[in-house]
């Protein structure tokens, strides 16, 4: 029986995780700086560890946890607060390099870091028209907190990978991850309480207001979860990009939230208006998060087909779908750790 340790199991990729290693027979060792409620599914599939990836001791504590495992998955991030770079900062960057401390110091062979299509460098519109593959470069979008953040984590991946040759070090590079369970989570992070999740129920007669350069792409929770465990079953090292079709343009969104169409603003215009907000604190998002929607390149997926056998069974679309009924419906997993806001 494989045995895997889930770093940030408690979230929208964490619990999709769960499942999927749970249908493979996986021994789960679950790891979160607030636990669930254990009774709860997907959460009862794992034995659990509260752990603070940031803390001082984490490297002590972490090291004890992934002793006897065959793989090691890093999931644990903070993209709240905004307005506390250095909160981020602690979870993103410094908690990374104490799991591949520890990882290193409990002979664990594999480690799977959690990258994002946020790592590689920004393109213009033109350059969203020629899909990139595993080698763009990954030096994020300047501008952009999160971005930054997995540029830097990439760094210190190359440096533990040719410090640790014995460690399979893989990187998964996903789009947008999407699912129903995960509506309540994604509004606070991106969206503030101010905004009620059955918005989406009013749109029906109204266009949608996008800069043109908003084209991204999108994959299901559980589709990911799936690449993530061919990659442990397979000992597959090295970056993946993991993406459904087809891209996600301001027209095909519109049409999944059943609007009128889609009406092209200026990208200067919404990001005035996300900056504004952001510094009244009527929401969460700030502008950096703009750039990485104009900014982020269209991805190839080849490498994670031939070498993982890896297809997505959702579409983008229904992905997006899935996302946008449990805003209808108000939906979330509430046994879920609350968000720091």
């Amino acid at each position: 029986m494989t045995r895997v340790v889930v770093v940030g199991a408690t979230g929208n990729v964490g619990t999709a995780l769960l499942r999927r290693f749970r249908d493979a027979g996986a021994d789960l060792i679950g790891v979160a700086r607030r636990l669930p409620d254990l009774q709860a599914t997907p959460y009862d599939a794992a034995l659990w560890h509260a752990v603070d990836v940031g803390a001082p001791d984490a490297v002590d504590r972490l090291t004890a946890v992934f002793r006897g495992a065959d793989a090691v998955v890093h999931l644990a991030w903070a993209l709240q607060p905004t307005h506390d770079i250095p909160a981020q900062y602690r979870t993103d960057v410094t908690g990374t390099a104490n799991v591949l401390a520890a990882v290193a110091a409990a002979g664990v062979p594999q480690v799977v870091v959690a990258s994002s299509v946020g790592t590689y460098r920004g393109v213009d519109v033109d350059g969203k028209r020629t899909p990139v593959d595993e080698s763009w470069p990954t030096d994020g979008i300047p501008t952009a907190t999160y971005s930054r953040h997995k540029a830097e984590n990439e760094r210190a991946m190359d440096v533990f990978a040719a410090a640790h040759p014995e460690v399979v070090v893989t990187r998964m590079r996903p789009g947008l991850v999407f699912q129903r369970d995960a509506a309540a989570e994604i509004r606070g992070l991106f969206l503030g309480h101010l905004v009620p999740m059955r918005v989406v129920r009013w749109v029906r007669w109204a266009v949608l207001p996008l800069p043109y350069p908003f084209v991204f792409q999108a994959v299901h929770a559980d589709d990911l979860a799936d690449a993530y465990w061919r990659a442990i079953h397979r000992r597959a090292a090295g970056a993946f990009n993991i993406a459904a079709s087809p891209v996600l343009t301001p027209p095909r969104m519109a049409r999944v939230l059943g609007m009128l169409g889609a009406v092209r603003v200026p990208l200067a215009l919404v990001r005035g208006l996300v900056t504004v907000t952001w510094r009244l604190r009527l929401q969460p998002t700030d502008a950096g998060w703009v750039d990485i929607a104009a900014g982020v390149p269209v991805m190839r997926t080849d490498r994670a087909r031939e070498v993982l056998g890896w297809e997505a069974r959702h579409s983008a679309e229904d992905a997006m779908r899935a996302l946008v009924a449990g805003f209808a419906d108000e939906h979330g997993v509430p046994e879920s750790p609350p968000l720091r806001g």
